[in-house]
């Protein structure tokens, strides 16, 4: 899928603030002035009635006030998270204080004025009148810090969608926008009802986790099935249950241990390093276990992984290309995804 990029990167300095207010004119814009320049970056994927944002921009004040409830009538739910932590201050007083890394919601349609540190942070925007089931659930959440397991839970499926996004098809986004209904329904409203609609998302963003843990401690001797569950704060069952496709759990740690042994005995960089090397830093102590496993999984020895012809290895799979596409605001995607 195309994301809608914007950048300031490429204009001189002194036109890099009026450029990011024009695009991004939900806001009123204010940064420090002693700085040159404001170097930003906005990627917007459309799911639908779904949007989701992902903006990287220094520090700086932002306001949405009655003037642009007025002028852009947008009156979306926004669930956002930032790698830094976020100060508001929101309509009738409210205060906002949101730790970094944890999601919070909330409302384009109220006035609000929040300020943030230089950031990254993850948007996803939805229409208030689209789904009206949501409307009870953010209403009751609003401006707090969503810090509980669901919560956590939400962080990391926004997450998979925006690192997943370039790669979906255009044709997958009618279950998408279901799949994301789902979660959040699970996430900020849960009940019986909301916790079966979401299973399915919940599941995969389970299962996302556990490859994140594995992929990040591949290395460890005591990487098994209860460092995952210790790690991820999942019963032993819920681990099988998520891992039962893919041959069990320690099916799917050995493949992937030689995965990364795949990419590091055929890196060019690091070459020179001895097979039984790469191997043992994986886990593989014994080189005949290791070489047999290792054919098992891609149908060549180590030895003829390093020197012979990949072409029918595991390849990663190719990224969607980016859409610089011709809006002129974030206002005008946000009313498409209002109004489809």
């Amino acid at each position: 899928m195309d994301a809608r990029v914007f950048s300031t990167l490429n204009l001189p300095a002194r036109q890099q603030l009026d450029a990011w207010r024009g695009w991004f004119d939900l806001f009123d814009v204010q940064f420090d002035a002693s700085c040159e320049g404001f170097e930003a970056t906005s990627e917007t994927w459309n799911f639908g009635r779904f949007s989701l944002g992902r903006v990287k921009a220094p520090k700086l004040l932002a306001s949405r006030t009655a003037k642009h409830l007025r002028r852009d009538s947008i009156d979306h739910w926004n669930i956002a998270i930032g790698q830094k932590r976020t100060l508001a201050d929101a309509g009738g007083n409210r205060s906002i204080d949101v730790p970094a890394g944890v999601p919070f919601a909330a409302s384009l349609g109220r006035d609000v004025v929040s300020f943030r540190d230089q950031d990254e942070r993850l948007q996803l925007y939805v229409p208030r009148d689209a789904f009206p089931d949501l409307v009870p659930a953010f209403e009751a959440v609003e401006g707090r810090p969503l810090t509980n397991s669901m919560g956590v839970l939400l962080a990391e499926f926004l997450g998979l969608l925006a690192r997943s996004a370039p790669g979906i098809p255009q044709s997958h986004v009618p279950a998408l926008q279901s799949a994301i209904h789902a979660m959040l329904l699970a996430c900020i409203a849960p009940s019986p009802d909301n916790d079966m609609i979401g299973a399915a998302p919940v599941a995969m963003t389970r299962k996302a986790v556990i490859r994140r843990i594995v992929d990040q401690n591949l290395h460890r001797s005591d990487l098994n099935t209860e460092f995952l569950c210790r790690e991820a704060a999942m019963s032993r069952s819920q681990l099988y249950r998520l891992f039962e496709t893919e041959g069990g759990v320690k099916a799917y740690i050995q493949r992937e241990r030689l995965r990364r042994c795949l990419g590091e005995i055929t890196n060019s960089i690091v070459s020179k390093r001895s097979i039984l090397s790469i191997g043992e830093e994986f886990g593989f102590t014994d080189a005949s276990s290791f070489s047999r496993a290792f054919k098992r999984e891609f149908g060549l020895t180590p030895t003829e992984a390093r020197h012979g012809d990949l072409s029918d290895a595991p390849l990663r799979p190719v990224l969607g290309r980016r859409l610089k596409a011709e809006v002129s605001s974030l206002v005008d995607i946000l009313r498409q995804s209002a109004w489809p």
